[in-house]
Parts: structure tokens; sequence; C-alpha cells
């Protein structure tokens, strides 16, 4: 009898919950899995990866805020913002058109979802702007997310330009025609900001009379030195010399899958270094400037905190030495999911050191154990030079 139950047991645990159609073969297995990150611990900071730009069907995506959530998830991401934008919402007269049968089968004609340069006519902006983070809590919740209210500035890309508001208390307060005035709005309410894509639409990514009077006021708090697959080294450069944090976000607006998991990429991090990844810790380190920007395999940061991060992942152990040839053999291990790219002096080429791999390598007996991480950025043309123990 007790071998009938064990049998009974494990058939149970190897069947589906529900009643399989015998005639049917199922090709998928379950549950999917999440796309893990592992990365160690930064001066004594847990490492969270958060995506603080992305976009839904509130304003011009092609997902739900709910559906941002999961997507996030399995991407590996612990923190996201959605930040619609707050001047163009393109997707409001589908949605009008789609609730004909509420208002008598004629529908409304969407106003004010486009107001990039004139302004909003005398009815305001009609749509409820923090309805696209409220539709994600619930999920977020589900999903132990870690979810920021926020909303996404659009004005003209070439003299004014996007910015991201995070940590807002209601996103229907915030616009004005002047955008200066709606960055002070934002300021009133607490929020952070970031200077979204600098060099989008732009031949440069200097600062406008109107960046300096933003940058001047002491209205930013962040920039993104990379956003989507784009990079802009320089803009590392303003960070440290402005005392900025740096953020690598996706601005996604369709799927990650078609942005980033076609090209074989992971999607863009904002690497957070904070205690936990309550609201108040993260807020709290992106205040106190620790984080580092993530995309397509680079990494930019403070120099310090490379390092850091760097040999926190990485391992160096003696394998054997030649002493014919005048040559120690070593092994590198990375216990870490990013990739590494590692210039030695007076070797024939660069090393790869892949994400949960370790490399054989050489190192002439009279030449220190230092390599130079070329996809570590602290500067337009900086990379850190490690010197292993």
């Amino acid at each position: 009898m007790k071998k009938l139950f064990l049998a009974v047991v494990a058939l149970c645990c190897v069947m589906p919950l529900s009643a399989a159609n015998p005639e049917e073969i199922n090709l998928r297995g379950y549950p999917v899995p999440r796309r893990e990150i592992f990365l160690p611990k930064v001066n004594g900071y847990n490492v969270y990866k958060a995506d603080l730009h992305i976009h839904s069907i509130y304003s011009d995506g092609h997902v739900t805020p709910d559906g941002r959530v999961t997507e996030a998830w399995y991407d590996g991401l612990d923190i996201i913002a959605i930040t619609e934008h707050l001047e163009s919402r393109k997707r409001e007269q589908e949605y009008l058109n789609f609730l004909k049968g509420y208002n008598d089968g004629k529908p409304k004609k969407a106003k004010n979802w486009w107001i990039y340069k004139t302004g909003p006519d005398e009815d305001g902006i009609l749509a409820d702007l923090n309805v696209a983070h409220k539709a994600a809590v619930k999920q977020a919740a589900a999903y132990d997310m870690t979810l920021i209210p926020g909303i996404e500035i659009t004005r003209e890309p070439k003299e004014i330009g996007h910015f991201n508001l995070l940590f807002l208390k209601d996103a229907n307060e915030i616009y004005d025609f002047d955008p200066l005035q709606a960055l002070r709005n934002a300021r009133k309410q607490g929020a952070l900001i970031i200077h979204n894509h600098p060099g989008w639409s732009r031949n440069t990514n200097a600062k406008t009379e109107f960046h300096k009077k933003a940058y001047g006021e002491g209205l930013i708090d962040g920039i993104e030195v990379a956003n989507s697959a784009t990079l802009y080294p320089n803009m590392i450069d303003r960070c440290l010399e402005e005392n900025l944090f740096m953020a690598a976000n996706s601005d996604v607006h369709g799927t990650t899958a078609e942005y980033y998991g076609a090209f074989g990429l992971r999607r863009n991090m904002t690497l957070i270094l904070a205690h936990d990844k309550s609201l108040k810790s993260v807020r709290e380190a992106l205040e106190e400037r620790r984080t580092m920007a993530y995309c397509a395999g680079h990494i930019c940061g403070d120099e310090e905190l490379l390092k850091a991060l760097f040999l926190g992942s990485v391992k160096i152990e003696l394998q054997s030495v030649d002493k014919k040839k005048k040559q120690r053999y070593y092994v590198i291990t990375n216990t870490s999911s990013f990739d590494y790219t590692l210039f030695r002096e007076k070797a024939s080429g660069n090393w790869t050191l892949p994400a949960m791999s370790s490399i054989r390598v050489t190192f002439p007996m009279k030449l220190d154990l230092k390599v130079t991480v070329l996809n570590m950025w602290y500067g337009a043309d900086k990379h850190p030079v490690v010197e292993f123990e």
C-alpha cells in the first residue's frame, strides 16, 4: 500500500494539475525561467538592476503596464519606472474609439494629446496621467518588483529635450507651457530628474541655453549615459564633474525581445547600489550617486565603483610557473553575469572573459598582475586599470 501511495504522489508531481487531452502533446515546458543576473555586493551594498525609462500603451508603447512588470521580471530586473510621455499620448483616440459604446456611439475627439510645442487649449490635459503607474501596482506586488512612479517631459529635442521625473506624487500637477517651470513643479513634489538621451535628434551633446538654466538651478539629478543601444561616453564626464548619477535605460516602446533579445543582448540597466530595494533605499542610492550604467556589454560609472564590481566578480589563481620561459600561468574566473574585455601590457591582443567562465592566461615573470578593463568606462576615453592581489 505504501509503495502504491508513493507511486501516485510521484505521478501527480509530473502531471499537469488540469486534465490533459490525451490526443495532444504540450511542447512547452513550465515554469518559464527568469534570466537571472548574478552580481556581487559592492562596498557592502546589493546591486539592483533597474530600468527607469519605460513606455506602455498609455502613451505610445505597445505593452500594457502589468505586462511591463512581467517582462522586466523575466529579464532579471528588480526595479522599474513606467514613464509615459506627458505631452504626447498617441493612443488616446484609439481608446476613445474603443469606448464608443459608452458615449452614444459617437467617440469624442482626443484633445491635448499632442502638446509638443503649442501647449493645451483651455480644456487642459483631460487624461489621468497617473493611470499607467496605478495599472502596474498589483502586478509589481505579485512579482516583488519595486515600482517607481514617474513620467517623461517630452519637448522639442534640439533645444529642450526630454526629462524623466521619478518619485512623483501626482503626474497631473506637473505640466506647464514653460518646460523649466514644469521641472520646478516636479521638484516641488520631491522628484528626482534625469536628463534623457542628451544626444537624440541632435548633432551634439553640448548644453543649450535651456539646459544651462535647468542645470544651473540644480534641477538635474542624473543623466542617461546610455539609452536603448546608444552610449554617450562624454556624458560620463559630465556626471562626474557635476556630481550626477549615471543611468542606462531601455526607453522601450515595443518589447525588450525586439530591442535586445533578438540581438542576443541584455536590456539596458541602471545598476543601483542599495541596502534593499524599497523606494526609500533606492532614492537614497540615487541621491548619493551610487549607480553604474550597463548598455550592450559596456559598464559606465565612477572609477572606484567599477573596480569594486570587477574585483568582486573576478578572482585569479596561479596555476603553474615556467622558469625557463620566465612565464607564469594563471586562471582568471568570472562569477558574474557580465562579460569583461581585458587588455594586458605586452599581450598580443585583448582577452575575453565571458560570464560564469574561466580563462587561462600568461604573465611574464617581471610584469605586474594588472589589466585594463576595456568595456568599463569612467570617462569618455578612460577605462579602469585593475591590479590583482
